[in-house]
């Protein structure tokens, strides 16, 4: 766990981030990784926050199990809700599965993507819709911004103070279709994850959208937290590349 900005500490694993965000006061986690990282989240909260400190919510980006993993064992020990788009908590209640993966493109991260769960874990009543236009339990000073694409109610959340953007899946601050630049983990402003994104043309509106805030900060759900990148967000957003077989 590190501090990248006042008020946001990164939570790396190895396959996603989560991030702690806020004060001892009042704090949320956003993300909860793959499944089995409960004890290395909470001893991170702690180190940050303090013994026995529990968050105001979990919040998800979206519901894929390497977001989503450990919010339902987090949430049953800090007694706390976990909040979602309602557009995602179809999947996340057992309602409704993923579209398969694509797993016809070329790239380093389709083709371990094989080995990935196509289902996420089921939260129950312990997941309650996040709404868009409504004020974000336990981030006052953050907005939500849908990111339809990579599934239908990603969402990121925005900083307007100081242009801080956590993007989740869609878009990534390394290249999954590189394999030396997966394990590097080499910085650089990418698309969503190819086999998991399920409508390459909100996808690319989406990336759109979030070039137009100007960030100066990207933290993602995969890669390593940027800082000045909003000009390469904007040249993503202006030469963003569908995969192969995907018209958008």
């Amino acid at each position: 766990m590190r501090e990248i900005a006042p008020g946001v500490a990164v939570i790396p694993t190895l396959i996603a981030n989560a991030y702690l965000v806020g004060d001892r006061a009042s704090w949320v986690l956003v993300d909860a990784c793959t499944p089995g990282n409960e004890s290395r989240i909470r001893r991170a909260a702690e180190r940050r926050f303090g013994r026995g400190s529990r968050p105001r919510a979990i919040l998800l980006t979206h519901g894929h199990f390497d977001h989503a993993g450990s919010a339902g064992p987090l949430a049953d020990v800090w007694g706390v809700p976990i909040y979602a788009h309602p557009l995602e908590l179809p999947y996340l209640t057992g309602r409704s599965n993923y579209p398969p993966f694509d797993l016809k493109s070329p790239g380093f991260f389709t083709r371990i993507a094989k080995f990935f769960p196509t289902g996420t874990v089921d939260l129950g009543t312990r997941a309650g819709a996040l709404e868009p236009k409504r004020a974000i339990p336990g981030l006052p000073d953050w907005e939500t911004i849908e990111t339809a694409g990579h599934t239908p109610g990603h969402v990121a959340f925005f900083r307007r103070g100081d242009a801080f953007l956590l993007a989740g899946d869609a878009v990534t601050t390394m290249n999954l279709d590189s394999f030396w630049d997966t394990v590097a983990r080499r910085k650089q402003v990418c698309r969503p994850p190819v086999p998991a994104t399920s409508n390459w043309g909100n996808a690319r509106r989406s990336v759109e959208r979030l070039a137009s805030l100007r960030p100066l900060w990207i933290a993602s759900g995969h890669g390593v937290p940027m800082r000045d990148a909003a000009d390469e967000l904007s040249r993503l957003a202006d030469n963003f590349h569908c995969p192969e077989n995907v018209q958008c």
